[in-house]
């Protein structure tokens, strides 16, 4: 995803101006902001623009992802029939780990290109029910050392190519050719990773944010919008509304202008009710359901992703198996399925499982639970297979 290059502020006589981004998001907060609350600076962190500056995207890569942009795009919007599949760990934690999964995927991809489009999970963010526990690479580049998030800005771009987020990022989209996904957690930190990602996902807890739905009407590509907690499909339909809607707001200290998404959509990812009891919302009935609620809406491309883990699982991760197939011969019984539902979202890394921060079991994730190599890789080619 890239948010534009340019955006429309105001001057103080109410004028329009055009800046560039790398003057409009260039402000750091001082010290002296923050000594009226209780809040304790521990680093100043360089704006998007500086690290864009010191670790840009290679230009050949560039034009790879606005292809892949496009094709993802042209899945939302019904030009394609391919089947969109995003894929990967949880949490992203250990690059070696992560790159060498992303490395399998591509082999897959390479196979079922005819029929899918699969993007990389690269999570580098991740929100806790309580506050507590492993909070993503951006907050611990090492798991078992203290939060760095100046070195986490480095390395998320790493895992996509080279800083720890950002060289994550650009190192699976190098290495693989496969731009990525991320989860937006903290608005602000987007444009971080903008121009590596060709996916992004508003969480269960994030979904009914005002600023969350705000800068996804700025993203140029798709946002899947989950359905939160509760499960209210209402809420959810609402905040494709808002991001799908243009809006002026208060980003980054600036005052900017987006052109809303067209290429916001819903994800399933079930429920949970009063009593902390999973509902899982991926049945025949479910999808009917949202359905008819989109038929009753005047939104832009249709569509929904679901995803076969969190509470549609009961983070029984082995079903993902049967929850994907069981989507997928829905999408063959109805037509108003097939045209709605996009794709799948799988947790899936090398080993089955999950292990405790320290225990040290590559490539086994260290928040949920998630499939192992093998089943997903014949999970895919199933899919492949199903997905027609």
């Amino acid at each position: 995803m890239q948010l534009p290059q340019s955006y429309t502020i105001m001057s103080p006589k109410e004028k329009e101006v055009t800046a560039p981004a790398d003057i409009c998001f260039h402000k750091l907060l001082h010290r002296e902001d923050k000594e009226d609350m209780s809040f304790k600076l521990v680093n100043e962190l360089p704006s998007p623009a500086e690290i864009l500056e010191q670790f840009p995207l290679p230009e050949k890569l560039a034009v790879l992802k606005a292809e892949r942009d496009e094709e993802i795009k042209k899945v939302i919007t019904g030009e394609s029939n391919k089947f969109l599949v995003i894929i990967g760990p949880c949490s992203a934690d250990n690059e070696d780990a992560v790159c060498d999964y992303a490395n399998r995927l591509a082999k897959v991809q390479e196979k079922t290109k005819d029929r899918l489009l699969i993007v990389p999970r690269v999570y580098t963010n991740k929100p806790r029910t309580t506050g507590e526990g492993y909070m993503g690479m951006l907050h611990q580049p090492d798991p078992e050392k203290k939060p760095d998030m100046l070195a986490g800005l480095i390395a998320i771009r790493k895992l996509q190519g080279i800083l720890a987020i950002r060289h994550m990022h650009m190192k699976v989209f190098r290495e693989t050719g496969m731009s990525t996904a991320d989860e937006m957690l903290y608005p602000d930190n987007l444009q971080y990773l903008s121009d590596i990602m060709s996916y992004i996902a508003v969480g269960a807890r994030s979904v009914e944010n005002q600023y969350h739905r705000l800068v996804a009407s700025g993203c140029d590509v798709p946002v899947g919008m989950k359905n939160p907690t509760s499960g209210d499909l209402s809420v959810m339909l609402n905040s494709v509304v808002a991001a799908q809607l243009p809006h002026d707001f208060i980003f980054r200290g600036d005052e900017v202008s987006c052109p809303g998404n067209p290429l916001a959509h819903t994800i399933l990812r079930g429920a949970v009710n009063k009593h902390g009891q999973c509902i899982p919302n991926y049945h025949y009935e479910d999808l009917h359901l949202l359905f008819e609620l989109y038929s009753k809406r005047n939104l832009k491309n249709p569509a929904c992703i679901v995803d076969t883990n969190h509470s549609n699982s009961n983070k029984k991760y082995a079903e993902q198996v049967r929850i994907a197939k069981e989507v997928l011969h829905s999408r063959r019984h109805s037509d108003d399925i097939r045209h709605l539902v996009k794709g799948l979202m799988i947790e899936s890394y090398i080993e089955p499982g999950n292990h405790k921060i320290g225990e040290h079991c590559y490539g086994q994730s260290i928040t949920d639970p998630c499939l192992g190599w093998d089943e997903s890789e014949k999970l895919l080619y199933d899919i492949a297979e199903m997905a027609d």
